[in-house]
């Protein structure tokens, strides 16, 4: 699933293609992703000019001098293509430029999303309201206040979206190695020196893997077609029984029904 490094990724390969340009077409090719797709996208959209192109947690927004913006989730196997020599079946929405360019969202499981939304409104967007501080942002001061009194583990704390918005499983893995925290240990117990690695950790690992394109698993691939390569950066994500930089061997265990990997040595 693309994660924030991959979204990022994807938003500024976008950026390359679309800021500034018109959008002289848009066709979708099937009515619905995850949901329906708005109705009205190609009256909307079809002669605005594109202003520009950010990302929040993980979502993608394009914004138009309409006064719209265009939100897209890439769920589980999305991706946009740049330029593509040929319309595949599963490129779910087609984009084309004043410049003759072409832009296609392609999602095989069709686990992403798509919503036209007027810009102005975007932060009390359902999808948005609830969600808390950029990853890359966030502070340990305010990480220690998000986390008070909390019980549940970490790893599943750092997960949830309402407490700090945009970390998926790979990049918790690997932040709480690199801050050397048991992903077992409870959030609200975590001292404040620890806080401040973490955070960092956490800032250091998804500035990493946005340098290099994020991590290339199953389906994704940025809009050129380039591979991530931070995959091959993993000091623990996936390498259960392997060995550590320590000499211990990294174990995997199940939490909220998704897989932790973790150092017993490193991490405390």
């Amino acid at each position: 699933m693309p994660e924030l490094p991959e979204v990022e990724t994807t938003v500024r390969g976008l950026s390359q293609v679309l800021r500034g340009r018109r959008i002289a077409r848009i066709e979708a090719r099937r009515p619905n992703l995850r949901r329906p797709l708005p109705i009205d996208l190609g009256q909307r959209l079809t002669g605005a000019n594109v202003i520009a192109l950010r990302r929040r947690a993980k979502y993608g927004i394009i914004d138009t001098d309409r006064g719209d913006s265009l939100v897209f989730h890439l769920g589980m196997s999305g991706r946009w293509r740049i330029d593509p020599a040929q319309v595949e079946k599963h490129d779910h929405l087609l984009l084309d430029t004043d410049e003759g360019r072409r832009l296609a969202l392609n999602d095989p499981r069709r686990f992403g999303s798509l919503d036209l939304l007027r810009t102005d409104e975007l932060a009390r967007w359902n999808g948005f309201e609830a969600l808390g501080p950029e990853p890359l942002e966030i502070t340990a001061d305010e990480l220690k206040q998000r986390l008070a009194g909390r019980t549940a583990p970490i790893k599943l704390l750092l997960l949830d979206q309402r407490i700090i918005a945009g970390l998926g499983n790979i990049y918790v893995c690997e932040a709480l190695f690199r801050a050397g925290i048991d992903p077992r240990r409870e959030g609200g117990s975590i001292s404040l020196v620890r806080l401040k690695r973490l955070a960092g950790a956490i800032r250091d690992v998804l500035v990493e893997a946005i340098a290099v394109g994020g991590s290339t698993l199953r389906d994704f691939a940025s809009p050129d077609g380039e591979l991530g390569y931070f995959s091959k950066s993993f000091a623990v994500y996936g390498r259960e029984g392997q060995l550590c930089a320590c000499g211990g061997r990294v174990k995997r265990l199940v939490q909220g029904g998704r897989s932790t990997f973790y150092c017993p040595r490193c991490q405390r």
